[in-house]
């Protein structure tokens, strides 16, 4: 007699692994700035690495706006978030700026694990599209963010938010400019 498991409901596979992952940022430093110690002659895939096995302290806004990162490789970065009542606007929506900021974070993440030791990034261009409102009903949504371009001075992204019955929120792409790192005194 075979015994089968019955299949994941996706959402509560996010649930889980986002519970895994916030204990092990909980547990390390927290929220912050990694020191410049912490950072030195490390690649920005081994930087983030770093932050998600909670080496290293987390960006807070993640913590202000409930979402959290849930992996890195090269050239892509994951975060997943909750949409709350805290985060709707006056139409019962969830803010435009949570959607972006979301968004924001992954694009950005992306480059930043294409970053070798010495650069950085900023972004230069943000362009978000709006396809389907999101309410608390949903209760995770990823935002998956892809390096599409990354060169000596220019870097290009794309991310897509959806919930985990694939529907899609917003779609985004950004620019962001890359530069060296000016030499501490």
């Amino acid at each position: 007699m075979t015994t089968q498991t019955p299949p994941i409901n996706l959402l509560d596979a996010w649930i889980a692994e986002e519970r895994q992952i916030t204990d092990r940022l909980e547990g390390g430093p927290g929220p912050g700035l990694a020191r410049p110690e912490q950072v030195a002659g490390k690649t920005g895939l081994e930087v983030m690495q770093a932050m998600l096995a909670g080496e290293i302290p987390f960006a807070a806004i993640a913590k202000t706006l409930d979402f959290t990162i849930v992996t890195v490789s090269k050239g892509v970065a994951i975060f997943q978030g909750t949409p709350l009542p805290q985060h709707l606007n006056p139409l019962g929506t969830i803010h435009g700026g949570w959607v972006a900021t979301m968004l924001d974070s992954a694009l950005g993440c992306s480059v930043h694990t294409m970053m070798p030791p010495g650069r950085a990034y900023t972004t230069a261009e943000l362009s978000v599209n709006y396809v389907k409102g999101l309410t608390p009903k949903v209760q995770r949504v990823r935002a998956e963010g892809k390096v599409i371009h990354c060169g000596k001075q220019l870097a290009t992204a794309e991310a897509r938010l959806v919930g985990p019955d694939g529907t899609l929120y917003a779609h985004a792409t950004t620019t962001c400019l890359v530069f060296e790192v000016p030499a501490a005194r």
